[in-house]
């Protein structure tokens, strides 16, 4: 088969300042998802030192309907239906599968999805594989989902509306309306499938979350992933037991994919009690988010953000990725965002606030900004 096409393509993505390559991790951290400086904390370390000690294996060895299911796995879902205030919880390799498994499997034939127009990339492929009906909403707009649910039922549709959110949108850093969409789903006798990935452990009592209260009505599922805010890896989807049951018959990216490690499911476990008693962490990264709002958006223009992610959208591609390289040609690991991860004409440098980083590389990276925007 010659290479043709593809070198072809990916000309074309390099001219058009859209071609990606893996980059080493470099200068100071303003990229990663490592909201609370987890990644790295001694005492998840720990809790696996300690599990490999008494013997817990580094493989699955298999799917978890063969061999593959470890006393580790049951032992995080039980603690994580008890931390989210779930009935159940299930294990997964981490949030893109889960959000493949959700969408694939729980919606319908002759069901309509109603997502926002900015959901994860995940969502959308999981609802390629689905055989319920899919619309878009405008983003964050409830009368968007109000009127598209209207539309469905003038229309004839008799199925379940599921309607499909995150909680925080990783590319905009601001909050979908919970309360409001909660209501509309009550009205409606609608599921509420919501995307946790960037509020767990950064926000809700005990970092459960934007959804802290919701998640343990009958009509909602949360997927929480371990691999941001928690410093693990993998992915939580939690709520009834009935969703949960069927995700384990039906769910073909949890059937057949092999199982997590068990060590890993000790981490994830380590990792909750880390985050429940993380308030200390979670007050330094909201004054981090200060810092950023008078050394960043105050001189750039921007709004003041409403969380730990804050888009400087500079619109063309190669713009963009120019401002990225200078930026970490001097010591700051920012990267530039572009389609078709986030709309056309909307490229942007995502900078992400974490705990490893403090209140001088804020300030330092303001600084830079400026003469960067001069």
């Amino acid at each position: 088969m010659t290479a043709e096409p593809f070198r072809s393509q990916l000309a074309a993505l390099e001219q058009r300042g859209r071609l990606r390559r893996l980059s080493p991790r470099a200068g100071r951290d303003f990229a990663s998802n490592d909201y609370l400086g987890l990644a790295g904390d001694p005492m998840i370390a720990q809790a696996v030192a300690d599990a490999v000690a008494r013997g817990v294996p580094l493989g699955s060895g298999g799917s978890r309907l063969l061999r593959g299911n470890a006393p580790e796995h049951e032992g995080l879902e039980a603690k994580a239906a008890a931390f989210f205030r779930t009935q159940a919880a299930l294990f997964v390799a981490n949030g893109y599968v889960g959000n493949l498994a959700l969408f694939s499997t729980l919606p319908q034939r002759g069901d309509l999805i109603v997502a926002d127009a900015l959901i994860h990339a995940s969502v959308h492929d999981g609802i390629r594989m689905s055989k319920a009906t899919a619309v878009f909403a405008a983003h964050n707009d409830v009368q968007s989902f109000a009127d598209l649910i209207a539309a469905f039922r003038a229309e004839g549709g008799k199925g379940r509306v599921w309607i499909a959110v995150e909680t925080l949108y990783s590319m905009d850093g601001d909050m979908a309306p919970l309360a409001d969409l909660a209501k509309l789903a009550a009205k409606h006798d609608a599921m509420l499938l919501l995307d946790e990935a960037h509020g767990t452990g950064v926000f809700g009592p005990g970092g459960r979350g934007l959804s802290a209260g919701l998640d343990g009505l009958h009509n909602v599922v949360t997927l929480h992933t371990c691999g941001k805010a928690m410093g693990a890896e993998g992915a939580l989807i939690c709520g009834p037991r009935i969703h949960v049951d069927y995700l384990i018959n039906r769910a073909r990216p949890f059937i057949y994919s092999t199982a997590p490690s068990p060590l890993m499911a000790v981490a994830a476990s380590a990792a909750l009690d880390r985050i429940e008693a993380a308030d200390n962490r979670r007050d330094r990264l909201a004054t981090l988010r200060q810092d950023a709002a008078e050394a960043i958006c105050a001189p750039l223009g921007l709004p003041r953000p409403r969380s730990q992610i804050v888009p400087v959208i500079l619109n063309e591609d190669a713009r963009t990725m120019a401002a990225a390289a200078a930026l970490q040609e001097a010591g700051f690991d920012v990267r530039g965002i572009r389609p078709p991860t986030v709309p056309a004409g909307t490229s942007r440098l995502r900078v992400s606030l974490t705990l490893n980083i403090g209140r001088s590389d804020v300030l330092a990276l303001g600084d830079m900004l400026r003469r960067l925007a001069q």
